[in-house]
């Protein structure tokens, strides 16, 4: 099991980054909370993984945070939730805040997540609801400076990259589309766009 990598970031595009760890190049997917706090490219970054294994394909992916991994590993768990929609579940909402959801019984926040139905919603209320009970998570900011973790600048082409990863987080191309057009995207790098545009769709 590959349970934490460090290297250089040598690309990154929502949700897969390329990782360079002593000349071996890891391809990891990471939820959008993970790209809000990558460094620019070239740079050093330390990630928190997880291997998941089928049996026609391996996927490695990566967590800002230990607690992110923590929340994954017990999405994955629950029956119908794979890897995929785990990330576009915590893309949408942190894991502080989904962990909420759950000890709120807060289903109508929850099928507002990209491939989260009123069905799948209610699971995993019923599911998880016991195994997060006492959740707590440590200071992102602690964790962060734990991984190596910065902010990204700004990025060439910001909305177009916006749409294109909302669309790869399982929202269909008019609704991403939608979603970004809908905010002020002035000034902002295609993180934070795409930050903005899920907040804006969960709060509705």
């Amino acid at each position: 099991m590959i349970g934490r990598l460090k290297g250089i970031l040598l690309t990154k595009q929502p949700p897969t980054l390329l990782l360079d760890v002593n000349g071996v190049g890891y391809e990891v997917d990471a939820p959008m909370s993970t790209f809000y706090q990558l460094p620019d490219l070239n740079q050093e970054v330390v990630l928190h993984t997880h291997l998941v294994v089928r049996e026609d394909a391996q996927q490695l992916c990566g967590f800002a945070t230990e607690a992110e991994r923590r929340m994954f590993r017990s999405l994955i768990r629950i029956n119908g939730v794979g890897a995929k929609l785990a990330l576009s579940i915590l893309s949408g909402i942190s894991a502080d805040d989904f962990a909420r959801c759950i000890q709120d019984n807060d289903t109508a926040t929850l099928v507002r997540l990209p491939g989260v139905g009123k069905k799948t919603a209610e699971r995993l209320v019923i599911e998880m609801r016991d195994k997060l009970k006492d959740w707590h998570t440590a200071s992102p900011t602690d964790e962060n400076v734990q991984a190596g973790l910065i902010k990204a600048e700004h990025k060439a082409d910001p909305v177009e990259e916006a749409v294109s990863a909302l669309i790869a987080l399982g929202y269909k191309p008019p609704q991403a589309s939608r979603m970004v057009t809908q905010i002020d995207t002035q000034d902002l790098n295609s993180e934070e766009i795409i930050r903005d545009a899920l907040k804006a769709s969960i709060i509705k």
